[in-house]
């Protein structure tokens, strides 16, 4: 058995290992490009040896190139969506997957079905009711742009997290006294931690890394960070030491977030594969 199954453990660690190589070279490449000199950067030859600069970082944080405003535009809009989706999709997702009535899987395929759809679909009538009520150009029209996606992903997959919940664990607690609001507070949701967790970071990377609803919906005061990282490139050059610095600094927060709550975000996509009802 073992000898049949040797050729199969190969080709997964094959695959493993092109993946790896596919998703982190770049990264390490984006990386190593940010601390080279200018002339490296755009050198015919790469080359791995040379002194380290902070010099593209600095010229980030100086004179009319601050980023620190964008920063902060995307701190402000990323953090405040993916908080307002998953307390909203928590109590929805709950909501739903303890109910009975009929149709309901299909109010779930049409909750999710306004997440697939295409961006160029949803842009004009926001535009639209953004500018109707003076939410163009604005932080808190960004929000409420980011929620249109993130909000039905969080009650769909937080949906999926509840219904594998078993319904007498919170049967048990209303006989014992508790009133709904406190058998979903101290029960069924801290069993949906990693659940909690998962959607929290999903939704925070969309944000985040968003740059359609940015270019149409920001104004010069809410501008993110892509948007700071598209203006690095123009028709007569490409500054590619800051562009490479900026992608690093775009990149490097949402991956030692994942790192920091690994071991829930995996125990979350696991739990959730299964979408139950």
């Amino acid at each position: 058995m073992s000898k049949k199954s040797l050729p199969g453990r190969i080709g997964v660690r094959a695959l493993t290992a092109v993946v790896l190589l596919w998703t982190v070279v770049p990264l390490l490449w984006m990386l190593v490009s940010s601390v080279k000199p200018g002339d490296e950067i755009t050198a015919s030859t790469p080359s791995l040896s040379f002194s380290p600069t902070l010099e593209h970082y600095r010229a980030l944080f100086s004179g009319g190139n601050d980023i620190g405003p964008y920063i902060a535009n995307s701190l402000v809009a990323a953090g405040a969506s993916t908080l307002i989706a998953v307390g909203l999709g928590a109590l929805a997702g709950y909501g739903l997957a303890r109910s009975r009535f009929r149709g309901k899987d299909h109010v779930a395929f049409w909750i999710i079905s306004t997440r697939m759809a295409p961006i160029a679909a949803v842009v004009l009538p926001l535009f639209v009711i953004f500018r109707a009520t003076g939410l163009l150009g604005t932080t808190q029209g960004l929000i409420v742009a980011y929620l249109t996606f993130n909000l039905p992903f969080a009650i769909w997959i937080m949906n999926s997290f509840f219904a594998q919940l078993p319904p007498g664990l919170e049967e048990a607690a209303l006989v014992d006294g508790a009133s709904p609001w406190q058998a979903f507070r101290k029960i069924a949701l801290p069993l949906v931690l990693p659940g909690l967790a998962t959607t929290a970071i999903l939704c925070l990377v969309f944000s985040w890394n968003d740059y359609a609803f940015a270019a149409t919906f920001s104004g010069p005061d809410s501008q993110t960070l892509p948007m700071a990282a598209s203006q690095l490139v123009t028709q007569t050059e490409i500054d590619w030491g800051q562009l490479t610095a900026i992608g690093t600094i775009v990149v490097a927060p949402m991956i030692l977030v994942g790192l920091v709550v690994r071991r829930w975000l995996v125990t979350g996509l696991t739990l959730g594969a299964v979408t139950g009802e």
